[in-house]
């Protein structure tokens, strides 16, 4: 246990090496420890991103998809889109989102595509692996924003150009101008394909447009002392919130524009202050098995600490 009085981020760091699986501890290093694994005088940050390519590398499939609860909430060994999409988040934050390693991807999001080019949230070779109650598996799932926006997203944004953009491309496109009633998840999931769309004018009409459904739709707690007293959108548990920055996770974020100075820092100082005891931050969504909440909040804490730091709080 850290000793009374640490740092927010020693804090952090204790719990992370106490908890995490390795590809948590060595993003930890990678983004906080001086891009070292512990040791600064040993490895550059070079090396540190070395070291999360390596542990990324356990979760790869033959298919060039990613599988083995990489994304905590599907267990068992096959490739799943959110297992992908996940994969692609952590290269991005180490630099390494290019390349033969997202050419193998590419091919992977081909096969699993939907016939309108798009990816489902959940692939039917799920079935007779364990997965969270609330996905459900069906032999011919539909094209979901949810799977297909943070990848579509992250790929322009890294300019990988690919035949499998295309048709992505326009669904994501589609899909976020034809919102009407969403939710939290799926309004993240546009976000993060606005982020990275080519078409910046047309992007920021589209987060101008989702900005208002969020507030309309009281998807957002903007008063988190109030919290408990915010609906939660339906089908989500007990307690299941968002807050401001869980849109906007950077201050170019187009969803920043979304709310007033006050309000993101109302919901900046919830964010430091949801730091537990052991020095973990907490997840907000239904854990539905022993092992989904111990391996989920450790990915929960390293992006929490990325949020502080990127609007400037003291870690």
């Amino acid at each position: 246990m850290a000793r009374s009085g640490a740092t927010p981020l020693a804090r952090a760091e204790q719990f992370v090496w106490l908890t995490a699986r390795v590809l948590e501890q060595r993003r930890f290093a990678y983004h906080f420890l001086s891009g070292t694994s512990g040791d600064p005088g040993e490895a550059s940050r070079s090396h540190a991103a070395d070291a999360v390519e390596t542990a990324l590398e356990a979760y790869r499939n033959t298919d060039g998809g990613y599988g083995h609860a990489l994304e905590p909430d599907l267990r068992g060994p096959v490739s799943q889109p959110l297992h992908t999409a996940h994969a692609l988040r952590v290269l991005d934050g180490i630099g390494r989102c290019g390349g033969q390693r997202v050419e193998r991807v590419c091919r992977y999001l081909t096969e699993v595509s939907t016939e309108d080019g798009a990816l489902p949230a959940l692939h039917p070779s799920q079935r007779g692996y364990p997965a969270a109650p609330w996905i459900p598996i069906v032999d011919d799932p539909p094209s979901d924003l949810l799977a297909t926006g943070p990848v579509v997203g992250l790929l322009h944004r890294n300019e990988v150009w690919h035949a499998w953009l295309f048709r992505a491309t326009d669904f994501c496109w589609a899909a976020v101008e034809s919102l009407e009633k969403t939710h939290p998840y799926e309004v993240m999931a546009a976000v993060a394909f606005l982020e990275g769309a080519p078409d910046r004018a047309r992007a920021e009409a589209a987060a101008e447009r989702l900005g208002r459904l969020v507030r309309e739709q009281e998807l957002v707690v903007l008063e988190p002392d109030r919290a408990r007293d915010h609906p939660v959108p339906e089908g989500y548990g007990p307690g299941e919130h968002h807050f401001p920055y869980d849109f906007a996770r950077t201050p170019d974020s187009p969803a920043r524009r979304w709310f007033t100075d006050a309000e993101f820092s109302r919901s900046l100082d919830f964010l430091a202050d949801a730091q537990r005891e052991d020095g973990g931050w907490p997840i907000r969504w239904r854990a539905w098995a022993p092992g989904t909440e111990l391996e989920s909040r450790p990915m929960v804490t390293v992006e929490s600490l990325l949020t502080l730091r990127a609007f400037g709080r003291p870690l």
